[in-house]
């Protein structure tokens, strides 16, 4: 039976929107309708824009005050409990007129602000519709938690407990939401090196060094000296940041790439990847059978998040750089350290989050 699903995402870097699309490729796949729309663009004129560079500036240029700001108003702390945003309200009326257009079946939040609009509606009776929140993050924090939707579908199990607890409400643990297309690039018997690295420095280990959409990271050009002067090749992922890569590619012996289309051909290319922040990129690496080194994390949720991750045994946390330096020598190497990575990112995928979506809908 066809049915119709509006998804919420947000254009913060790029992890929310990969998610997004990936939970609609899955929906359409089955013959659904699904109409993604960014919850930024239901606030007021104006008020996502900036609440988009505020966020950005403050995690590039004042690292300190997001992480204030992240620690007094989402932080989980030993129990989780709902948050609330004032933020939420304002976008209440055009996400109504959205359910009201298109008549949905179900409402999907892939971002922390549109699961607290969902539910704020639920609550009041105002959604009548279920409201799904698939959370993105390893750690689970307030902006994530509300108690009037339906369901929360988590990264790791641990993650659900954190929902289960601060809500009330069922919660699940399907895995991080990803491309079938990274999967495919691990078990492909001869993967294909994409031509951003033939011929750059053969017999050099490549290493991938992320640093988000927004090319956001501390002591970036730091951290590629070091791994090049033990022997491997880093890669540095600029993102979007143009600046960036210019500054990066100036590094002798470094590899420095804006944004990249054919991620998992060069997941498959790799054989480490250092992390800052335990979204996206980390667990398109899990699915592409590439170690997580996770290392100087951007603050608040970036912090969390690594620490969790590593937690649930899907990465290695190298709190400082000769750890980092010695894990990545270990990783890049076949045997029992780099299998049992493998092995264990590969059993992070345990469900499909579209699936438990529709059966939800099925449900009403």
């Amino acid at each position: 039976m066809e049915r119709r699903f509006v998804v919420l995402s947000a254009s913060m870097g790029a992890g929310h929107d990969a998610v997004a699309g990936e939970l609609a490729h899955r929906l359409r796949e089955r013959g659904h309708d699904v109409l993604v729309t960014d919850v930024l663009a239901l606030l007021p004129p104006g008020t996502g824009p900036a609440l988009r560079s505020f966020y950005r500036a403050t995690v590039r240029h004042a690292p300190q005050l997001y992480a204030a700001i992240y620690a007094a108003f989402l932080s989980p702390g030993r129990r989780p409990s709902p948050g609330s945003s004032p933020l939420a309200a304002l976008a209440e009326r055009r996400l109504l007129d959205v359910v009201e257009s298109r008549r949905p079946d179900a409402v999907v939040s892939t971002f922390h602000l549109a699961a607290q609009v969902t539910g704020r509606l639920r609550a009041r009776g105002a959604l009548r519709i279920p409201s799904t929140v698939v959370v993105t993050d390893f750690a689970v924090h307030r902006g994530w938690l509300h108690p009037g939707n339906d369901l929360h579908l988590c990264v790791t199990e641990a993650a659900a407990r954190a929902a289960r607890t601060g809500t009330g409400r069922p919660a699940a643990a399907p895995g991080p939401v990803v491309s079938s297309s990274f999967h495919t690039a691990a078990t492909a018997p001869s993967p294909r090196r994409p031509t951003t690295l033939e011929g750059h420095a053969p017999g050099r280990s490549p290493v991938l060094v992320s640093a988000g959409a927004w090319g956001v990271g501390s002591a970036l050009e730091t951290t590629a000296r070091q791994l090049r002067d033990i022997g491997c090749l880093p890669v540095v992922l600029c993102g979007r940041d143009e600046r960036l890569r210019r500054r990066m590619a100036r590094v002798p012996g470094v590899s420095a790439l804006g944004w990249v289309e054919d991620m998992p051909g060069l997941m498959a290319a790799a054989r480490v990847l250092v992390d800052n922040a335990a979204g996206q990129t980390a667990v398109q690496a899990l699915a592409a059978d590439l170690p997580v080194v996770g290392y100087r994390p951007i603050p608040g949720h970036g912090a969390e998040g690594v620490r969790e991750m590593a937690a649930a045994g899907l990465a290695t946390y190298a709190s400082d750089p000769g750890e980092l330096l010695r894990t990545v020598e270990e990783l890049i190497r076949p045997g029992p350290a780099r299998y049992r990575h493998i092995a264990l990112g590969r059993s992070a995928f345990t469900g499909d989050a579209a699936r438990l979506i529709t059966d939800l809908a099925d449900a009403r």
